[in-house]
């Protein structure tokens, strides 16, 4: 009657177990959000419809593909990201660990002299016992469950972290390959400036020769074009360093980097307008903004892990083995051994520390909400802003484009009529300096586009979804 009445009382305690502490409601789907951004309705280059995963395969550009796969393999930090999460992932696995029972076995022999009971002199033999110990936390209060929630919730947050890694390798990689594309464009044109710049140094040279013109401009002419000459060591050295990073985004030293990018002589660019979908979506896709849902979820776990603290502890262990005085003794029925019953513990000595634990616990929730609520408006303000800058520069670069047209035909007509006699070099040497100075300008304005676009991809938060496993 009485193991009848302990085991039923050890099944209620079990199933009646419940969760202390407050319940964990995601605020995700209560976070404002903007619908659609501010930004779309105030200029054609953008369109509502939701961006791709892979949006670097927009660009239609079978190099950069390759590039940006090859990184999302090898690429050093993913690997890193890539460890960390099956560190998690472990740490997941070792706290559902905690659901089941822990098993001991032991063995021993001995050999003592000892009291007779009787009084009558020692006892002098050998015993031996072997067992087996099975121990069972009973989680009446949910600490065990709520410990896995919060392991869990980590290791979505750095599931997360690991995606925030891929999107930013493959915009960096994307970022790379279009700094060396624009540098290439950059040298290209201040090479032809040079060759411009050059006819009218002999043109100048000539006339000087001819008693038409003045040493002075010749000199003026010469200090003109050894200024464009001038800019092209730098360029140059500027599509080596993009191309180094390139190669180390791509998992290989800079001795290897891929020479087939220096063929490409214009930036990336869309031929569309760019989807960007809107503010209800952003906050679905974008990693940080996950990352931060699960930080706040794990901190609300272990609020409750520190409440259960407060409560008892209840385990039910069982055993079973056998003693003898004898090896040849052990396993039979004389010496068998049994014990079931739970075992309740609480620790009231230390209830000071349990609740300043749960203190702790509780600020680091309030934290974690704070950090959402700034991830996700952080979201919005960076989107918003890589919209507003790369409408702005497609603006600017059209302007500068039209510019380059009217400086091109002033510049023409300047040295006609400078050979001609009827203007001075002056209007030549303004003319060439202006037009030199709008297409080096244009190749600037067409490389900040493609890191903006970049930008704006990035913090529209595609590119993580189906992410090959990192090497």
């Amino acid at each position: 009657m009485t193991r009848t009445l302990l085991l039923t009382a050890v099944g209620a305690l079990a199933l009646t177990g419940c969760t202390v502490g407050p319940a964990y409601v995601s605020p995700t789907p209560a976070a404002p959000s903007q619908a659609p951004f501010l930004e779309t309705g105030k200029s054609p280059a953008f369109t509502g419809e939701q961006p791709p995963g892979e949006w670097w395969s927009l660009f239609a550009d079978p190099t950069l593909d390759a590039l940006v796969e090859q990184a999302l393999v090898a690429n050093t930090d993913l690997r890193v990201a890539a460890a960390n999460l099956a560190q998690a992932r472990a740490v997941l696995n070792e706290s559902r660990a905690g659901r089941l029972p822990t098993t001991s076995i032991s063995s021993g022999g001995t050999y003592a002299r000892q009291p007779s009971p009787l009084g009558t002199g020692a006892v002098e033999g050998e015993s031996y016992n072997v067992g087996l110990d099975v121990g069972y936390q009973i989680d009446l209060f949910g600490r065990v469950g709520s410990a896995i929630r919060a392991a869990r919730a980590d290791a979505d947050a750095v599931q997360a972290a690991f995606d925030l890694t891929r999107i930013t390798v493959a915009a960096e990689t994307t970022r790379a390959y279009t700094d060396v594309c624009s540098f290439n464009r950059q040298v290209a044109v201040a090479e032809e400036t040079l060759r411009i710049q050059e006819r009218t140094f002999d043109l100048t040279r000539r006339l000087y020769e001819g008693g038409r013109a003045t040493r002075l401009e010749t000199g003026q002419a010469g200090a003109l074009l050894e200024q464009t000459r001038a800019t092209i060591p730098t360029l140059t050295a500027q599509r080596s360093a993009a191309l180094y990073r390139l190669a180390v985004l791509t998992g290989k030293p800079p001795a290897e980097a891929p020479q087939v990018v220096l063929q490409c002589q214009t930036a990336p660019e869309l031929g569309r307008p760019v989807p960007v979908g809107d503010g209800g979506s952003l906050l679905a896709r974008r990693p940080d903004i996950r990352r931060a849902e699960r930080q706040l979820a794990a901190a609300a776990a272990r609020v409750n892990v520190a409440t259960a603290d407060l409560y008892p502890s209840i385990s039910l262990g069982g055993s079973i083995g056998s003693a003898a005085d004898s090896i040849s003794g052990l396993g039979k029925s004389d010496g068998f051994r049994f014990s079931l019953g739970p075992l309740i513990s609480w620790n009231f000595p230390n209830m000071a520390v349990a609740r300043a634990r749960l203190g702790q616990a509780e600020a680091g929730a309030d934290a974690a909400l704070a950090t959402f609520d700034g991830a996700w408006l952080g979201a919005l303000e960076e989107t918003e802003s890589a919209l507003a800058r790369y409408a702005g520069e497609l603006d600017r670069l059209a302007a500068l484009r039209r510019a380059a047209d009217e400086a091109g035909e002033a510049a023409r007509i300047a040295r006609l009529r400078y050979e001609a006699g009827r203007e001075n070099f002056q209007v030549v040497l303004d003319a060439e300096r202006t037009l030199a100075g709008i297409q080096a300008s244009i190749a600037q304005s067409e490389q900040q586009r493609g890191t903006y676009l970049v930008s704006l991809f990035l913090a529209l938060g595609g590119g993580w979804q189906e992410a090959p496993a990192a090497g």
